[in-house]
């Protein structure tokens, strides 16, 4: 595999993970026994869930929507689509703006 493509490892280990990024800066991650495209069909309705129950093989943790300022997904879902959905983006931090004038990346 050619450096670089961990998005394209994450697509090929048929791992699906989701982070939570909670008001007060934390972030947790799960790994998800499902593909992407059922979560994808799944996603909106946990979403407007007042809470999310996952179960984990040790423990059962819940978490309260109104709490999430953000969720992720790995690998991306393209499958939700729609008016308040926007394609080919790309996510520019301060590091990245930094970094691409000295690099010429």
């Amino acid at each position: 595999m050619p450096k670089g493509s961990f998005a394209q490892m994450q697509a090929e280990s048929g791992g699906t993970q989701i982070s939570f990024c909670y008001e007060n800066g934390q972030v947790e991650t799960f790994a998800l026994p499902m593909s992407t495209t059922d979560l994808a069909q799944k996603l909106p309705q946990l979403l407007s869930r007042p809470w999310i129950t996952l179960h984990l093989i040790d423990q059962t943790v819940v978490i309260c929507m109104a709490k999430v300022s953000k969720v992720e997904v790995k690998p991306p879902l393209p499958q939700l689509q729609g008016e308040a959905s926007l394609a080919n983006c790309q996510r520019v931090t301060a590091l990245q703006r930094g970094a691409t004038g000295r690099l010429g990346v």
